[in-house]
């Protein structure tokens, strides 16, 4: 006797994008040096029907949640968390940004694990796949 396959989480999701209609779900990564190219590949990407998703805190600018040493460690694994929830959501990443460091790098190579599609802004400091 056969079994009917069962879905992974990944199918469900996409199956549920369908069932609700949903355009594309891109992801923004990079450094948050570029936040300003952030916003605008989020203009650019929202015009062309995408819903975007991007890091929303910049930890280098000061801000009293994080001027406590311990407390900013924790939040950035909390935000970085939050951020590999984003590119498990997503559709598609795009990394904005002529520099990655190593976080982007890491985020870049989860979402290739996942086997999400990458584009960059500047394809000349992609990593090799």
């Amino acid at each position: 006797m056969s079994y009917p396959q069962l879905l992974t989480a990944e199918e469900k999701l996409a199956d549920v994008k369908k069932l609700l209609s949903l355009p594309r779900v891109v992801v923004i990564c990079g450094s948050t040096r570029f936040m300003a190219e952030m916003n605008e590949a989020d203009l650019r990407e929202g015009k062309a029907g995408k819903i975007v998703v991007k890091p929303g805190i910049d930890m280098k600018s000061p801000h009293e949640l994080w001027s406590d040493p311990v407390e900013a460690e924790a939040l950035m694994v909390r935000f970085d968390g939050l951020h590999r929830a984003k590119i498990r959501l997503a559709d598609e990443v795009l990394v904005v940004g002529d520099y990655i460091g190593d976080s982007a790098r890491a985020e870049i190579a989860y979402a290739r694990s996942l086997g999400k599609p990458v584009r960059f802004t500047h394809s000349e400091v992609a990593p090799e796949a």
